[in-house]
């Protein structure tokens, strides 16, 4: 393995990191909207292969922020 060889095998490695952050946050967005639209959270879990626990974090983390000074 010659340094050019190395540093391809890295940016492809860095570009696929970048490609999967954006399918977690597309991911994550789908999940929210699934939610809204009121597919039960096992069928969420199903389809995505999460457990309960992710999907409810995920979900919450998509919940806007209430002021509690309101």
């Amino acid at each position: 393995m010659d340094k050019r060889s190395l540093e391809h095998v890295a940016r492809r490695f860095r570009e696929a990191e970048a490609r999967t952050e954006i399918l977690r946050q597309e991911l994550a967005a789908a999940i929210r909207q699934a939610d809204v639209d009121d597919v039960t959270q096992k069928d969420i879990c199903d389809a995505t292969g999460y457990t309960r626990q992710q999907v409810r974090r995920i979900v919450l983390a998509g919940e806007p922020e209430t002021d509690a000074e309101s």
